[in-house]
């Protein structure tokens, strides 16, 4: 029977050890995974905008070699990340593929010009950089004029910066959130030892002697919870990986290495500070009041 009574104690402090764990753990979750969601809505939004295409049609007099030569010049302009030639061949290739039909032989025969796929850094990928790089490109005489979807730009670029608006508010909430929760659970936690606390400062303990184990413990735990938050985040993405494969192209390990940092970071300092104001609390607090 005595047996009983005393490991009940400790049964119910281990109890209350593992819910502060793993509510730790669902919190910084739920962080992390936002973290991810943000670091591939930029990645996305690097993709799109060094996606958008700018051809530039070449005059039909214009030799295969001088074509050659303004693409290796244009791959030097601090706008530009790549090229791709593209001859009136290749044109009329793709030209017949997208048609189902030839239409060089309808025709009889190929009226495409030559041109250069410009794709261009993902800083300049907007209007005011596009129009200075036409400006530039047509004073080429070489070039016969430079072709690009304006409204897709204009789109493409305001409805990332809505959804960073929305992403970041998002963020900023659920950090707030998390600091909340996370800071609740250690409190109900030490409060189940406010008792054993106040013992302790009355046989004579100083109050870092006694906060001290708390606060290890408290570190811990939010060390662990962070581990467990981690494991839980990279079962997330190899899963959302293998459900859609195209995400790979979005995928960096060092992003995302920084993500688990943070995670880790945050279980750390806002374990070690919530117990410690919890513990500060209770030795503070006169011994009537425990009661309450």
């Amino acid at each position: 029977m005595s047996t009983h009574e005393e490991g009940s104690p400790r049964k119910k402090t281990k109890s209350v050890y593992v819910s502060t764990v793993i509510s730790i753990a669902l919190v910084l979750l739920m962080t992390g995974l936002l973290g991810l969601i943000l670091v591939h809505a930029k990645n996305l939004s690097k993709y799109v905008k060094e996606n958008i295409v700018l051809n530039i049609i070449v005059n039909d007099n214009v030799n295969e070699g001088d074509v050659l030569a303004m693409q290796k010049d244009l791959e030097k302009d601090p706008y530009v990340l790549r090229t791709e030639y593209i001859s009136k061949e290749l044109a009329a290739k793709n030209l017949k593929e997208d048609l189902g039909e030839d239409f060089v032989e309808y025709l009889g025969h190929n009226p495409l010009l030559p041109s250069i796929d410009v794709y261009l850094k993902e800083q300049y990928a907007n209007t005011d950089s596009i129009q200075t790089f036409i400006q530039k490109s047509a004073k080429n005489s070489r070039v016969k004029e430079v072709i690009y979807q304006e409204s897709l730009i204009d789109m493409v670029n305001k409805n990332i910066r809505i959804i960073g608006i929305v992403v970041l508010g998002f963020t900023i909430v659920l950090l707030i959130i998390a600091v909340a929760l996370i800071n609740n659970t250690i409190r109900l936690a030490i409060y189940s030892q406010r008792f054993l606390i106040k013992s302790m400062q009355l046989i004579g303990a100083t109050k870092n002697f006694i906060r001290k184990p708390y606060l290890l413990y408290g570190i811990f735990h939010g060390l662990l919870g962070a581990m467990i938050a981690i494991l839980l985040l990279i079962f997330t993405l190899q899963f959302a990986q293998k459900q859609i494969p195209d995400l790979v192209f979005l995928r960096n390990w060092y992003e995302f290495g920084a993500i688990f940092l943070i995670v880790v970071a945050l279980g750390i300092v806002i374990s070690g500070f919530s117990t410690y104001f919890a513990v500060t609390k209770y030795l503070r607090a006169k011994s009537h009041s425990l009661y309450r």
